[in-house]
């Protein structure tokens, strides 16, 4: 999504969304029809409402149509163990290098994790570690675009947005996952 379609995205779209309960906690999960838009983790369902509507002030909200649907149950399933995530069509808004960030956090393989520092090399920036970092944080769409494979040149797993025990147990559904399907 470009800058300008985003300042004009409440007058254009309409968002459809659901906020569910997960293994995470809740779960607001968005999408526009050009793709997943939102994803966040959180536990108190009025500050995910809250989140939306400021998010998209003027669009038009609508509760979830069946593809979005079958993406909340693919998530689900991800969570509870049975499948890996599938790829999802996006409809994203960020810098150029957030974006650039953002795809290369999507060649980061099931189970494996790297530093923030690989990511940085991984788009041609290598002195852009912290900018790295805050582009992960930026990530809209957690989980389906996977920043939480990244963590600290010393292995440490450094910080989340959506906290370091969703963090954790993500790479450990993920490691699980790996093992029971060898």
């Amino acid at each position: 999504m470009t800058a300008v379609t985003y300042r004009q995205f409440d007058q254009q779209e309409t968002v459809y969304s659901a906020i569910v309960p997960s293994p995470l906690g809740l779960m607001l999960v968005a999408a526009t029809k050009k793709g997943l838009c939102r994803l966040v983790l959180g536990s108190d369902r009025q500050a995910l409402e809250t989140l939306l509507q400021q998010e998209f002030a003027q669009a038009h909200l609508q509760s979830a149509n069946a593809q979005l649907q079958d993406w909340i149950q693919a998530i689900l399933d991800y969570l509870d163990g049975k499948q890996p995530l599938p790829d999802f069509p996006y409809d994203l808004q960020g810098t150029a290098f957030q974006i650039q960030v953002w795809q290369a956090l999507q060649q980061i393989p099931l189970g494996a994790t790297v530093s923030y520092s690989e990511v940085a090399r991984l788009v041609n920036k290598t002195k852009a570690v912290r900018a790295v970092a805050s582009a992960c944080g930026a990530n809209p769409v957690a989980l389906a675009i996977p920043c939480h494979r990244v963590v600290r040149q010393s292995g440490e797993l450094g910080g989340y947005r959506w906290g370091l025990d969703r963090k954790q147990a993500l790479l450990k559904l993920e490691a699980n996952y790996l093992q029971k399907n060898s």
